[in-house]
């Protein structure tokens, strides 16, 4: 039953996720408060999972991954509380809301579930997290090459060398409203791509898909991905830093999507 709880959680929890996602759009505040509520009825959840996990196993639930990422996932949500209910910075929630939902979603999967009704729901779902994915990848790669004509245009000025090639570049304060506003983008569509891969991986291998190197570095790209939004967002950081930051990120996308090779394959 301590399963059903955490997966409740989980649920409210994506609550937070959605408000973080629209932030980066929006700047609107006006969502948090629903959202913190979700937040925290989807910790008390996940309180009353540890503690009836607890109880059935006589000691605290730290036996493998999927027990200790839900713990871990748990205490940041109450840090996150605590800190909020005395200090009143929300500005955090940005980066902890996903932060949560992931590591809750994670832990979740510990048990396996009922297999795909149908090949073809099994086919659609994956087309989904695929065509998410490559939208993403797409909005990175604008955005990393907006980063890079931002370094050179950075640096030409810097030098005060004004070539008639940088004369077409678009101004600095232009290449990074654009670097922003793709790497908004970029990361809303690859977490919508990261939960639907989860997913997907978790119904379609069982309890076996947190082995799978593919589905690790994927979700180590979108923790540095979420790193970078979260120094954009809370940090304040912009301009050069943000751009070697995008290019690092796409790096490691590039790095993913290699090791992800022969996806026609998954198609059966």
């Amino acid at each position: 039953m301590s399963v059903v709880w955490l997966r409740t959680a989980a649920a409210l929890y994506s609550c937070g996720l959605l408000y973080a996602l629209i932030y980066l759009f929006r700047k609107n505040t006006r969502l948090f408060l629903p959202a913190l509520v979700a937040f925290g009825t989807g910790a008390v959840f996940h309180l009353v999972s540890i503690v009836e996990l607890w109880a059935e196993s006589g000691h605290l639930p730290l036996n493998n991954f999927y027990e200790t990422s839900s713990v871990c996932a748990f205490l940041i949500a109450v840090l996150f509380l605590l800190g909020y209910t005395y200090y009143r910075i929300s500005i955090f929630s940005v980066c902890i809301f996903p932060l949560v939902f992931f590591m809750t979603l994670i832990g979740a999967t510990e048990f396996p579930i009922a297999p795909w009704s149908s090949p073809y729901v099994r086919n659609a779902w994956l087309v989904i997290h695929i065509s998410t994915v490559l939208i993403g990848y797409a909005a990175l790669i604008f955005s990393a090459v907006s980063s890079v004509y931002y370094l050179l245009q950075e640096r030409q000025l810097k030098r005060k060398r004004v070539t008639p090639s940088s004369n077409r570049l678009p101004p600095l304060a232009t290449l990074d409203r654009i670097i922003t506003q793709s790497m908004n983008a970029g990361f809303v569509f690859i977490t919508i791509g990261t939960a639907t891969g989860v997913i997907w991986a978790f119904v379609d291998s069982g309890t076996n898909w947190i082995g799978d190197p593919k589905i690790a570095f994927f979700l180590f790209t979108w923790a540095f991905y979420l790193a970078m939004i979260f120094l954009r967002v809370s940090a304040g950081w912009r301009g050069r830093r943000i751009a070697w930051l995008t290019v690092s990120v796409l790096g490691c996308s590039i790095i993913t999507w290699a090791t992800h090779a022969g996806l026609r394959s998954l198609f059966h």
